[in-house]
């Protein structure tokens, strides 16, 4: 019986790979969804989630830690190919098939506690950039009676990279004697709460936000949430860190008006220890107590906005 056209592109996949496309195609010829793939893997005792295995698929992760590789030796006899097919492809070296992407900086970079946030971030089956880039952003603080940062909204759009992406992590840094079990994420468009992973001591929240479509390369995206804080110690600024250049950045900050600052300020740095530069006052409106800046094309580093109480 001659081959058909799918098993003989298998075939060619397997012979020249790339790994994440042959793959595909493996688990396309025998017609087994990713949840049943992960209960075959458990029932030998590999734990690997739903997630991991469409990221393998997809080309945004690569199986490198040896439970991985375990995992991908079992994956050749469920999908019933031949002995190290899979394993003889990961020794290749990787394709440079993925679309451009913005040059990006780690956390640690641009924050003091940016390896706690690295930390949270692992074993959360991710790409390290998350396949986006951002495109717009629109952040609005609020800041409470006491001068405690209340609330922030901030409303995205994004642009998706390579196919499959799915998802977001948001991070909040509350101020010194913040309380991270009592703050609240909530998605409020487009989106919905996944994972949420905290740091007590260092005050960090990170937040997996899920989209409602699963995006395809060049897609863009619009969603929105919030994560209510109110917890920590009198507020004195707010900044934002840009781990690659992007689209237009606006941040307002809006204090109470029995509780105004005596003076704002915009900046921006080149990371947590670096002295601020483009600085420039700021004055809240009237009626709504308010001050913002706009960033028509952030670049990679810190954006944000100081005030004085006296």
């Amino acid at each position: 019986m001659r081959p058909t056209g799918d098993t003989a592109e298998l075939s060619r996949l397997l012979r020249g790979g790339p790994f994440h496309l042959a793959l595909r195609a493996a688990l396309a010829a025998r017609g087994l969804p990713l949840h049943r793939v992960q209960h075959r893997l458990a029932a030998q005792g590999i734990k690997v989630g739903v997630t991991s295995l469409s990221y393998w698929q997809q080309g945004a992760r690569r199986p490198r830690k040896a439970e991985s590789l375990r995992a991908v030796t079992a994956l050749e006899q469920i999908l019933e190919l031949p002995g190290g097919a899979l394993v003889r492809l990961l020794a290749a070296p990787e394709p440079d098939s993925e679309p451009a992407r913005p040059a990006t900086r780690p956390y640690r970079a641009l924050f003091s506690m940016g390896g706690t946030v690295e930390r949270l971030l692992d074993g959360m089956d991710l790409p390290p950039d998350g396949g986006l880039h951002s495109v717009g952003h629109h952040e609005r603080v609020r800041i409470g009676p006491a001068g405690e940062m209340r609330v922030r909204e901030s409303q995205q759009i994004v642009r998706a990279h390579r196919d499959g992406v799915d998802r977001y992590l948001a991070v909040h840094h509350g101020d010194p004697g913040c309380d991270v079990s009592r703050m609240r994420v909530t998605a409020y468009e487009n989106c919905r709460t996944g994972r949420v992973r905290c740091h007590p001591e260092a005050g960090v929240v990170v937040a997996e936000l899920l989209f409602d479509a699963r995006l395809r390369c060049g897609d863009t995206y619009v969603f929105g949430y919030g994560i209510e804080d109110g917890t920590g110690a009198r507020s004195s600024e707010y900044v934002r860190g840009f781990s690659y250049a992007g689209g237009q950045y606006m941040l307002q900050v809006r204090f109470e008006e029995a509780a105004l600052p005596v003076r704002c300020r915009r900046f921006a740095r080149t990371g947590p220890e670096a002295p601020r530069t483009a600085v420039a006052d700021l004055t809240p409106s009237g009626r709504h107590r308010a001050v913002h800046l706009v960033e028509q094309a952030v670049r990679r580093g810190i954006l944000g906005i100081a005030w004085d109480w006296d």
